[in-house]
């Protein structure tokens, strides 16, 4: 979800047709979206997102530094390297102003940045790396319980939820305070990402229309690899479950064979992907179903892996990188990632027994928007009240059509899907998931007078160093603590803005986790401790939302500096360095509507941590690395850490938080 390696997208000045299956980016890729009817004003009535005063930034880095040093003597040559940076004849103020001139002379200073450093010039795949999963509660009751109907209802509820958007129709977000930039939902529906052949991709949008109302478009159906188009309309309306329940049993009937799988290659590194677009699409045919994928509003794929997704670590796996075969089943069907085109924005997964879910590709929309689809499609679907239209339609809805690619002239495509699968099983199989629910959640905390978020990081925060204490060491298999540790803060209250970091670990935050692990304090104290931790957390996390943080500004800054200006010593510090390499990657989303939900790790010797406070029984925890790291044991000390601080604020040793779930896979 974070930046893997450093690049200067101003070097990249090419051009494309939006509707051409040419492989060249366009400079002004995204103004090809159309705006949403209702927000277009949103570029004039919203604040742009502020370059903070340097000195409030250094003096905030500084203050970061402090608590993740190894030793007086790192932070004493940090700041000094940052005292440097910010004399008046120093780096700092040059590149403060050129960077105020960029703010002046663009829409939004850190955009095209942003969109191609964190994600669009990422070379490795991105399952994984990128994408992230909801995996949904089941079907209501009084709703049929068959995959077909588990599909239609799917469907039904985004393509109305899509009409909304297109026509006009959608409230923005908004806290008490004001709405929020409404941007991104313009890469939501009709659009995909695309592998750039030159080292950079872009996404394409089949957005535009000049009757929104009417335009009800097409969904993209992957079953056994095969793909189908259906279109998801009775007359001019948005067909019923009961019509779209029958296309989807048309896809079920009709796929008894498994064709090739082009969904995979889309799982490959991005590089050796937009060779095998390049050759994919060479053929006239391939090229026009391509397009049918990226105009696609979505796709939804029908995923026959057998036995079928189950427990929680199993639906998570399943979601975010598919069913890998097992030795014990060698007779099931593990289809991986084949039957889906992971470049899609949203992926909707159906699977044999009715489990659903969200696969989504992050770089042009973050998890909010998202979340907010997810969560009003399956309210809708929860009402029995809501028009799901269970009966057939008069006139049925069209019969879904085949995508059958031409590979006769092109065989060596075959040999890039075996080599795709075998990267894909390679990577999946490197990962490690793990997953902690309580037995208590926010009713309990905000009992304690604390919120959520806080007790969730602190929780975290208290686990790891437990692990680096276990598995630290001059060779240990963690870093030892403390380490970068990343939360994510929306800024969408400026127009176009995205996130900004929130850097956990500070000084409060120290004090109290080095009271748990043993330091003399009293239960009393280190309840004190514990709320002034959260209540810096809590400050750092209100100036991350007004854009006021140190990672993004820092950023700025450098990309900033002009090839005749030397590299300033700060941006070459260790200590500088090592406080962004987030070796715990943190973030909240919440849906009531949602059983499971994650993404995956940022650095190879990192954990990510997928957390949801939303709950008023429970909270949850998903921990995902690479294979090697002790992840069964990070979910135990989180399980453990979680019943620590409950039994520090109710005082009881028999608390709700001694008798907890929790579950974890390792491949």
């Amino acid at each position: 979800m974070m930046t893997r390696r450093i690049f200067n997208p101003l070097s990249i000045r090419v051009r494309f047709t939006v509707r051409s299956m040419s492989h060249l980016r366009a400079s002004d890729w995204k103004t090809f979206a159309p705006p949403i009817p209702n927000f277009a004003h949103q570029s004039s009535s919203l604040p742009s997102l502020p370059v903070p005063a340097l000195s409030a930034t250094l003096q905030r880095l500084k203050d970061s530094l402090r608590p993740l040093a190894r030793s007086t003597q790192e932070f004493a040559s940090v700041s000094n390297k940052i005292d440097d940076f910010a004399r008046l004849d120093g780096p700092g103020p040059t590149l403060q102003q050129l960077l105020l001139k960029r703010k002046n002379e663009t829409d939004h200073w850190l955009e095209e940045w942003w969109d191609d450093l964190a994600y669009l010039s990422y070379r490795d795949s991105v399952v994984v790396n990128v994408s992230y999963y909801y995996g949904f509660k089941p079907q209501p009751a009084h709703l049929p319980q068959t995959p077909a109907a588990r599909a239609a209802g799917i469907t039904r509820a985004a393509m109305l939820f899509r009409q909304n958007l297109r026509s006009g129709q959608l409230a923005p977000d908004a806290n008490k305070d004001s709405q929020f930039c409404m941007d991104t939902y313009r890469w939501m529906f009709d659009c995909c990402r695309v592998p750039g052949a030159q080292g950079i991709d872009w996404s394409v949008s089949y957005a535009g229309s000049p009757n929104p109302h009417d335009d009800l478009g097409h969904v993209i159906v992957v079953r056994k690899n095969r793909f189908w188009k259906i279109k998801v309309q009775v007359g001019d309306k948005v067909a019923g479950m009961g019509d779209l329940i029958s296309q989807f049993q048309y896809i079920y009937d009709h796929s008894s064979d498994e064709y090739p799988a082009i969904g995979v290659l889309t799982t490959n590194n991005r590089d050796v992907w937009a060779k095998d677009f390049t050759r994919l699409s060479s053929i006239p045919r391939n090229a026009t179903l391509l397009r049918e994928i990226h105009s696609a509003a979505f796709l939804v794929s029908l995923d026959d892996s057998t036995p079928a997704p189950e427990c929680d670590v199993d639906v998570s796996r399943a979601l975010w990188h598919g069913t890998l075969p097992s030795p014990s089943n060698p007779t099931g069907v593990a289809r991986g990632l084949s039957s889906r085109f992971v470049d899609k924005p949203l992926q909707f997964v159906v699977f044999d027994n009715g489990v659903a879910g969200l696969m989504g590709e992050h770089s042009v929309m973050d998890g909010t928007p998202s979340v907010r689809l997810c969560d009003e499609l399956l309210g809708f679907l929860a009402d029995p009240k809501s028009d799901v239209q269970l009966s057939p339609s008069v006139s049925p809805a069209a019969t879904p059509k085949p995508l059958d690619f031409d590979l006769t002239s092109i065989p060596d495509i075959h040999t890039a899907i075996s080599n795709a699968q075998q990267f894909l099983h390679n990577l999946s199989s490197s990962q490690s998931l793990s997953f902690v629910r309580t037995n208590y959640g926010k009713d309990a905390i905000k009992s304690f007078g604390v919120g959520p978020d806080g007790w969730a990081q602190m929780t975290v925060q208290v686990a790891y160093a437990r692990l680096a204490e276990r598995f630290g060491g001059e060779n240990g298999r963690v870093t030892p603590w403390p380490v970068g540790t990343y939360e994510a803060a929306t800024t969408r209250k400026f127009y176009k803005g995205r996130t900004e970091t929130i850097r956990v670990v500070s000084d409060e935050c120290v004090a109290f986790v080095r009271a748990m692990l043993g330091q003399p304090a009293t239960r009393s104290e280190k309840v004190q401790l514990f709320r002034d931790a959260v209540k810096k957390h809590t400050q750092l996390a209100q100036e991350a939302v007004l854009g006021e943080g140190v990672d993004r500004h820092m950023l700025g800054l450098r990309l900033s500096k002009p090839p005749s200006m030397s590299a300033p010593a700060l941006f070459t510090d260790p200590l500088f360095t090592r406080s962004s390499h987030w070796t715990l990657s943190t973030s909240a989303v919440f849906s009531r509507h949602f059983g499971v939900y994650g993404w995956g790790e940022v650095v190879p010797d990192g954990f990510g941590v997928a957390y949801m406070t939303g709950f008023d029984d429970y909270l949850q925890f998903t921990i995902t690395s690479r294979a090697e790291l002790p992840n069964a044991e990070f979910a135990q000390e989180i399980r453990k850490a979680t019943g620590d601080l409950y039994e520090l604020f109710a005082g009881s040793v028999d608390s709700p938080a001694s008798n907890m779930h929790d579950s974890h896979a390792k491949l």
